[in-house]
């Protein structure tokens, strides 16, 4: 019978999860990687053809689980305005369970060499985001968010105003305090107020 590998593809992610947190993308290389977890560094190599592809690995299964989780919380409330701030919360939350990996959302894909990406590696990427578009448009929708402006200030309160709050603290090196859930949720809140009353129906029906 084979012998299992004794470091499979996730203990190497997460080694180099940890590289990026601390050194940044910069330090995340095929034989930082190996030293980490005290692996020869074929056992990279034998995953990951090369560094553009450890970098899209990580890059990916970062966002893609942060991004499961936000789906979640957009479809946990039939009211769209409550599910707006599930979705702010679960940034901050998502964060405070996950700093190292909410770190390397302080960087972007391009930082992660997305030139150097595979075909493949770049329509994950593509999808995802495509993924994240449908569903703010569909919430704006719900919302009675019309026009370019309002569809701005649904994205502004559901992401960017969460995300800032996330970047203040883990650029100051600082852990991320109780209240911050709270003050995220009163914020989007407060700034999807300033839209016209819609028919807040859910984000997965359109509105009529």
């Amino acid at each position: 019978m084979a012998r299992p590998p004794r470091f499979d593809t996730d203990q190497l992610l997460d080694a180099a999860v940890r590289q990026a947190a601390t050194s940044g993308p910069a330090g995340v290389t095929m034989s930082a990687v190996a030293k980490a977890v005290g692996a020869p560094s074929g056992s990279v190599y034998h995953r990951f053809p090369g560094r553009s592809a450890l970098l899209a690995e990580v890059w990916l299964r970062t966002v893609e689980g942060f991004q499961e989780g936000y789906f979640e919380a957009l479809d946990t409330d039939d009211d769209a305005r409550r599910a707006a701030c599930a979705a702010a919360r679960h940034v901050v939350s998502w964060s405070r369970a996950h700093p190292e990996e909410a770190a390397l959302l302080l960087y972007g894909a391009e930082d992660f060499a997305r030139a150097d990406w595979s075909e493949e590696h770049v329509r994950r990427a593509d999808r995802g985001n495509q993924r994240v578009r449908a569903s703010l448009a569909a919430l704006a929708a719900a919302l009675g968010a019309e026009g370019p402006q309002a569809a701005e200030c649904v994205t502004l309160a559901v992401i960017d105003l969460p995300l800032s709050l996330v970047r203040r603290h883990l650029r100051a090196g600082g852990p991320l305090p109780a209240h911050a859930e709270d003050l995220a949720e009163e914020c989007t809140a407060a700034l999807l107020g300033s839209l016209p009353a819609g028919p807040a129906t859910s984000p997965g029906t359109e509105a009529h």
